[in-house]
């Protein structure tokens, strides 16, 4: 695994300005000197920073950035040159600036300052209910804005787009195969730091605009749904805020209904799903009409794990229902291919964890057989959930053995996955066999999680 240690946004900038280390060393000695600030830097000082990652002292970083944009013609940010404050790193940043300039400069200064290593160790922290709140409110009331043409960098093409599509369905697939902590799946950081915040800052047609927004749209969410698999909800907020104001960018109703059903996933796991419902069907009646139906059905998914998890059987029914029969609504022609994983295997697979949720395992058996089989090596996560929500469900029939052997089942698919949820699922299925805890079978599994997994022992 190669750790980057360079500053290549540091060196892009210096590159598109013309201008020499050495002539940006005699600018910033000249520049700081007349404002009373002692330096001495050589085109030595400048590539340390740009190749080897050191950082310049703070009160020379502004020096910097006024040199550049005077070059450039334009303004330059500290974030743009990689340098964002850490106490601007560490803001909520749920933001969801009306202005569409603003809220262009504000995902891109939010990227640029990203890094791989806060992503991969970034702490634990809170979900806020209230952070979704502007967010959700402004996206319902006006969810597309009128086309925007950039901030004045680079052109931006259509190979720059399908990149990031590229990127967008490899973090998909890191994050399913290899969990949301993997280092495969958070070097995605680097392509948000280095190439799509460039690009945000870039100048496009309307056309290549409205594509780039839906592009980067889906790469930060599936970058907050990485966040939201090993519990980082602060990051996973602000990943999914950006996503939901860049739908809007585009125009895109399709893709915002998307992501707001992922902020809909993340209310209810979070705890909150009566507000997780809302969000869900909030999503589902503003893009009813122009939302394919996988993406509708989709939102109606959402809805009823949310209903589940409050237990509202009724309404989790009727919502479950619907999804499927979206799902055999769907046309080929309008079936936007980032949501092609979602087939009536993943359905099932959901609607089986539905009716656990709702303590109804006979019917949570019955989907499971109609679930069909999933490819263990492309969603290694999926398929292990699925069996440690199986082993939970014939706890709740009374099935110990059969349960015993879904759960090492689940930890021989798990073990390798980097994944806070997946260890979140597997401690489910031990507590649904609190009262056998003392059974051999019971104490075995729990000790080989804990062994492997780093499960929690039951209490």
């Amino acid at each position: 695994m190669a750790v980057e240690t360079g500053n290549p946004l540091l060196a892009g900038l210096i590159a598109e300005a013309g201008l020499s280390n050495k002539e940006l060393a005699r600018r910033l000695n000249a520049r700081a000197i007349a404002a009373g600030e002692a330096a001495s830097y050589t085109h030595t000082s400048v590539k340390n920073w740009t190749d080897r990652g050191i950082h310049p002292r703070d009160a020379i970083v502004p020096f910097i950035t006024s040199i550049l944009g005077e070059a450039l013609g334009r303004p330059v940010t500290e974030a743009e040159i990689g340098y964002a404050s850490k106490d601007a790193r560490r803001r909520p940043g749920n933001l969801f600036p009306r202005d569409p300039i603003e809220a262009l400069r504000g995902v891109a200064d939010f990227w640029s300052s990203m890094d791989r290593r806060e992503f991969l160790s970034g702490s634990t922290s809170a979900f806020a209910a209230s952070a979704f709140m502007s967010p959700v409110t402004r996206w319902l009331a006006v969810p597309a804005d009128p086309p925007v043409s950039g901030l004045a960098g680079r052109r931006i093409g259509r190979a720059d787009v399908n990149a990031l599509w590229h990127a967008a369905a490899l973090a998909r697939k890191q994050d399913s195969r290899f969990g949301g902590g993997d280092w495969r799946t958070s070097a995605i950081a680097r392509t948000l730091r280095v190439h799509a915040g460039p690009m945000l800052r870039g100048t496009y047609s309307d056309e290549i605009g409205r594509r780039l927004f839906t592009a980067a749209a889906e790469l930060s969410r599936a970058v907050g749904w990485a966040a939201v698999d090993m519990n980082h909800q602060q990051a996973a907020q602000r990943h999914l805020t950006h996503a939901l104001r860049l739908a809007r960018l585009a125009g895109d109703v399709q893709s915002g209904c998307y992501v707001l059903s992922t902020m809909a996933l993340q209310t209810f796991l979070a705890g909150y799903p009566a507000e997780a419902a809302d969000m869900a069907e909030g999503a589902y009646e503003r893009a009813r009409h122009v939302a394919a139906p996988r993406v509708l059905a989709f939102a109606k998914l959402a809805e009823a794990r949310a209903h589940a998890r409050a237990g509202h059987t009724q309404d989790a029914g009727a919502a479950l229902h619907r999804a499927e029969t979206l799902l055999d609504q769907i046309r080929p022609e309008n079936d936007p291919p980032w949501l092609a994983y979602f087939t009536h295997a993943r359905l099932a697979s959901d609607a089986v964890e539905t009716h656990r949720d709702l303590a109804q395992p006979q019917a949570a058996l019955r989907w499971s057989r109609e679930a069909g089989a999933m490819s263990k090596d492309q969603f290694t996560r999926a398929v292990g959930l699925r069996t440690a929500v199986m082993g939970a469900t014939y706890m709740q029939t009374g099935e110990l053995e059969a349960g015993i052997s879904s759960g090492h089942q689940a930890v021989d698919i798990l073990a390798p996955v980097q994944s806070v949820r997946a260890r979140t699922y597997v401690a489910d299925l031990l507590a649904a066999a609190g009262r056998w805890k003392r059974h051999p079978g019971i104490k075995e599994l729990a000790l080989r999680a804990n062994r492997e997994m780093r499960v929690p022992l039951p209490a």
